[in-house]
């Protein structure tokens, strides 16, 4: 699908429910996701008369903020401020204005870096704001459809599609453009692919100077390159230092710093007393395909040339998806992988606050082996009572049961559930 380049809110997003609850019961909201993913077009549905919108890129407001921020909040009722982490210390000021004036929904705010992992931040503001995680558009939003899959298979219900299976050559366009409203709008995979360039060269140029002082700055273009090789695999950072000169410590402030940017994710070891062979170490991903498939210079000719190609991107679209399903979703859930010694794994394990689990495995293929199975019977064996069910994602348009509580599915049911 391409989005109409003169349109700013094309698509209801689906956490916009969960920020108009908050600002009724929450002195501070604040949304955060990777720049360009749709936050300012979001905010501005709640700008009013009594709740102007400020942005931090402006200079003139950036400059009024950094010069005086006790007198910037303090002019202020209530407000929408844009782009908090390019003027952190303005938490601080917000959290002793909402401590003298407890009114809910005072301020509205929105970062493209994760400024609340700043323990001065997070700790000024803990009882007083709330967090919801915007991330590019998702699938659900895109078409239009329910997007429900993780409180249905939480509830017990089997995998079923609403609608026609999304499979084949769709499925892969899908992957391949991503979730980035500015780069669907795109008529071409080129064009796509330039603006994706764009969006990173800026993002790593100057919004990573807002949040972290780096030092050498000139390597993190060549490090995002590195880990989009690595996405989907254990962590291996030790590696990545050789290949940068420098060290494994400063490569993993660099990787935590690019998580804070919303750019990739860490995917922590599921563990269990009942195994004991479990790897230990996370499991790295990319939060756009879009973006994954333009640093891997992935296209639909040579995926069709080399399937194998295939596999890490559809691995990152899945845990994405899901990602963003769970901003919206009832079931709050942890985020895990799960991996035996024997190279048994299961790319997504979801633990509800019950502790029940719901396994995910991603599979390219449109075929499965029974092998392919073996993760999640490892898994359901290690989970005993709390497994709720599992499910293998993969590239056909129909649902198959293999046993009771394990089933394959088409990719699409991630949006169509």
């Amino acid at each position: 699908m391409i989005l109409p380049p003169n349109q700013p809110l094309i698509f209801r997003r689906y956490i916009q429910k969960n920020v108009t609850e908050a600002l009724e019961d929450t002195r501070v909201v604040l949304i955060v996701g990777p720049r360009q993913a749709g936050k300012t077009t979001l905010v501005r549905q709640f700008v009013s008369d009594d709740r102007p919108y400020l942005t931090l890129d402006d200079p003139a407001t950036f400059n009024r903020a950094k010069a005086d921020p006790v007198e910037f909040v303090r002019s202020l009722n209530k407000a929408v401020i844009d782009e908090i982490q390019r003027a952190p210390e303005l938490m601080m000021v917000i959290k002793e204005s909402v401590d003298r004036d407890t009114r809910p929904g005072r301020f509205l705010l929105t970062g493209s870096a994760n400024v609340m992992a700043l323990p001065a931040v997070g700790d000024s503001l803990a009882g007083r704001i709330e967090i919801v995680t915007l991330l590019p558009l998702s699938q659900a939003e895109i078409t239009g459809a329910p997007g429900r899959m993780i409180d249905r298979l939480f509830a017990g219900e089997g995998p079923a599609l609403q609608g026609s299976a999304v499979y084949g050559d769709v499925l892969l366009q899908a992957v391949l453009k991503g979730g980035y409203p500015e780069a669907l709008r795109r008529s071409s995979a080129s064009r796509r692919s330039i603006w994706l360039q764009d969006y990173l060269a800026l993002v790593l140029d100057r919004d990573v100077r807002d949040i972290a002082n780096i030092e050498q700055l000139d390597k993190l273009p060549m490090l995002m390159r590195m880990l989009s090789e690595q996405a989907g695999q254990l962590v291996n950072l030790r590696a990545h230092s050789v290949a940068l000169g420098i060290s494994a410590p400063t490569v993993q402030r660099y990787v935590t710093i690019l998580e804070r940017m919303f750019l990739l994710r860490q995917i922590r070891p599921w563990f269990s007393n009942r195994l004991s062979r479990l790897i230990k170490s996370p499991k790295l991903h990319l939060l756009d395909s879009g973006l994954l498939a333009t640093l891997r210079d992935a296209n639909m000719v040579n995926i069709a040339a080399d399937r194998s190609r295939l596999g890490p991107l559809l691995e990152s679209f899945v845990i994405s998806e899901t990602l963003k399903s769970l901003s919206w979703s009832e079931t709050r859930a942890d985020v895990s992988h799960f991996r035996t010694k024997e190279q048994d794994e299961v790319d997504l394990v979801l633990e509800d606050t019950r502790g029940r689990i719901v396994g995910i495995e991603v599979k390219s293929a449109a075929t499965l082996r029974p092998r392919d199975f073996s993760g999640l019977q490892k898994l359901q064996e290690a989970a005993g009572e709390k497994f709720v069910q599992g499910v293998i994602l993969h590239d056909h348009d129909r649902v198959t049961p293999h046993s009771e509580k394990i089933r394959a599915a088409p990719v699409s049911l991630l949006w169509q559930m």
